[in-house]
């Protein structure tokens, strides 16, 4: 009997893995990852949900039937963030207030973590644009990775080394000398 269970498991998780890398795969054929364009793209509404994909040394955000575009080679900064959000909100979140004793204010301190990613480009006339999106947490350094393979610049590495800022001197102007 306990071969005839390893059997069925083997099976069962043959199945499980087989349709994760099919689900894995589709996702990647989309080629877009979860996102919101806070602000900044032309042409665009704020706070509207899309998707996001880098090729062919263009930036695409996709929302319903149209798709904003940003040449990566006219990409000045890309910087990429951490950040959290209410997990309850809106409707739920607003008549939560009226609960007694501030018992809707409890909601509020369940968060969720997004990634920001932050772009500042140039457009073919040469003005100066920017623009903030959120995304699922991990992605945002994909997307700027890729941004940065097709072509986008940025001065922000997020390393910090010893001729950084950061880096204190004891020949500092600020600072006395023991003699």
């Amino acid at each position: 009997m306990t071969s005839t269970k390893k059997t069925g498991f083997a099976i069962f998780a043959a199945f499980f893995f087989a349709f994760a890398i099919s689900v894995a795969n589709a996702q990647e054929v989309s080629g877009g990852v979860k996102a919101v364009q806070l602000t900044g793209l032309t042409g665009v509404k704020n706070n509207t949900k899309g998707n996001i994909r880098v090729e062919n040394g263009q930036m695409h955000f996709v929302h319903g039937k149209t798709t904003a575009d940003v040449n990566a080679a006219s990409i000045q900064e890309v910087v990429t963030g951490a950040d959290s959000q209410k997990a309850v909100g809106k409707t739920i979140g607003l008549m939560s207030m009226a609960a007694p004793y501030g018992g809707g204010r409890f909601l509020s301190l369940f968060r969720k973590k997004i990634d920001t990613l932050t772009i500042e480009y140039r457009d073919a006339d040469g003005g100066l644009h920017g623009a903030i999106f959120t995304l699922q947490v991990g992605a945002a350094d994909v997307i700027k990775k890729e941004l940065l393979a097709q072509g986008a610049r940025t001065t922000a590495t997020g390393d910090v080394t010893a001729s950084g800022p950061a880096a204190t001197s004891a020949t500092s102007p600020n600072t006395e000398q023991k003699q």
